[in-house]
């Protein structure tokens, strides 16, 4: 009984502290806003001169792979919205907005062989003064998963070492064209999902896997991902070179790479468990995050995975250490992680931890479930990442570039979200306390403005604060949360 008073009390309190929080809770110049990506949001998959990506390609050639059939063709159609949008944006009182460009929008051929697309630079110029105008520092993700079907075509993408000038190239256009009033960019964005589900499981375009997967016959799930890994990060520290060398100093702006993760809990206090969590983190986290600190890979996977796994030549190494001035984290869920055998056979990147995640414990769940499989609602778990990227490398800024909960698309309406407001309202409970605790976030970003393309959920998930009305015109409704942050960023 009285445990149950203990954890009764713990709660009101907690529920109190998050209710005490609003903007004036964090520093003057924090960055409050909201996130997106070019294919969720643009359609106009065949206007303005933009050229297909795999994910068009994709959704039209595997409709069945998409829950609902859905494509991008035309997403939310904020390609020709935008402004309604961003003066949405104004009004609840965002004064930031993180969008990627759509690469092929650019180049419609992938590289500067095919030619710029003029088009594609005067809608982005568009999008990028309007949002100045009406308040919202603009972030921007050159590389959000819409790779150009060209360069797939041509080489094979990020299997090929060759795509490192190619987006190195493509980098300098954007930070040429834009660079004179955009001051912070985003290179990739969730690097070790394109390479695990591109590569690993087939479960997303280019759709490669090893034939013993249900999806896919064609690729190599024990070698691509590390090989496609190895290619995102050096392009990735192409890209921040060109940008160093040639604008950072007259354009006076700043350069990141978003990495997402779960924050993982052992499943026991044992020993081995401990190691298992460590190792999760590793191959999730780590993988990434530990070139770009210290020039290697994590000491775990050199193990584990052994000549698989590629190395950084010398001048790779000095090109790929330090290539950072900001790190974005993109934060939704936490797992258990236990110990489990290595394989003897079919290696990949998913059992070469030797980790068996799982949300359940003593058959308690981790936290409650949202609408998506994979997302358990657990808010402590962004200050444990957040702890750890400030212990492990030396307290990088850090943005929160992704952040939400979903509901599912039932077809009515649905604008009371109360869900969405308490796990974001607790959320940032505890990102407050990372920061009190000296973690250097500057910033945090909502998934997502509005509802939209969820990949191969398609739009069968709600993500949005702003309810878009799929079946009457695309209509824009604010929903519950939306009302919420108007009144916190007001206070």
């Amino acid at each position: 009984m009285w445990l149950k008073v203990v954890l009764l009390l713990a709660t009101l309190s907690l529920f109190h502290s998050a209710a005490s929080l609003n903007r004036s809770s964090f520093p003057p110049d924090f960055f409050f806003g909201t996130a997106s990506s070019a294919y969720q949001y643009e359609g106009a998959s065949r206007e303005g001169g933009k050229g297909p990506s795999i994910w068009d390609t994709f959704t039209h050639s595997h409709p069945d792979k998409i829950a609902d059939h859905s494509n991008g063709d035309v997403a939310i159609d904020s390609y020709h919205r935008y402004k309604e949008d961003v003066a949405m944006m104004k009004d609840i009182g965002f004064n930031a907005y993180r969008f990627s460009i759509s690469w092929p929008r650019i180049l419609p051929r992938g590289n500067l062989q095919g030619g710029v697309n003029r088009e594609g630079i005067a809608y982005y110029n568009n999008l990028i003064n309007d949002l100045i105008a009406n308040g919202q520092q603009p972030f921007i993700t050159l590389f959000h998963s819409d790779f150009p079907q060209a360069l797939e075509d041509e080489y094979g993408g990020f299997l090929n070492p060759k795509i490192v000038q190619d987006f190195a190239d493509y980098a300098e256009v954007c930070f040429r064209e834009f660079g004179d009033r955009v001051k912070h960019w985003i290179t990739l964005n969730e690097p070790v999902l394109y390479s695990t589900q591109g590569y690993g499981s087939g479960g997303s375009p280019p759709n490669r896997c090893s034939k013993w997967f249900a999806n896919c016959t064609a690729g190599d799930s024990t070698t691509e991902p590390y090989v496609v890994t190895h290619n995102l990060i050096l392009s990735h520290a192409a890209a921040v070179k060109v940008y160093r060398e040639k604008f950072q100093v007259s354009q006076k702006g700043q350069i990141g790479v978003t990495l997402n993760s779960a924050w993982v809990l052992p499943l026991s206090q044992s020993k081995e468990d401990r190691e298992a969590a460590n190792r999760g983190l590793a191959f999730m986290y780590d993988w990434f995050m530990e070139p770009l600190y210290s020039g290697t890979y994590p000491a775990i996977m050199v193990k584990n995975v052994g000549e698989r796994l590629p190395k950084f030549t010398r001048s790779e190494f000095f090109m790929v250490k330090g290539s950072f001035d900001f790190i974005g984290v993109n934060y939704y869920t936490s797992t258990y992680a236990t110990s489990t055998p290595c394989p003897r056979e079919r290696p990949t990147s998913f059992t070469d931890p030797c980790v068996r995640f799982t949300t359940l414990r003593n058959g308690v769940l981790i936290g409650p479930k949202a609408a998506s499989d994979w997302l358990y609602v657990y808010p402590p778990g962004i200050q444990g990442l957040l702890e750890y990227t400030k212990e492990k490398f030396n307290n990088p800024v850090i943005y929160i570039t992704e952040n939400g909960i979903d509901e599912v698309n039932d077809g009515k309406m649905f604008l009371n979200d109360r869900t969405r407001i308490d796990y974001i309202s607790h959320h940032l409970l505890y990102l407050h306390r990372a920061i009190r605790n000296g973690v250097r976030v500057k910033g945090y970003f909502a998934w997502s403005l509005l509802d939209n393309f969820e990949w191969t959920a398609g739009c069968s998930l709600r993500f949005g604060l702003v309810y878009v009305d799929y079946k009457n015109g695309l209509k824009r409704y604010r929903k519950r949360s939306a009302l919420w942050f108007k009144i916190f960023l007001h206070q």
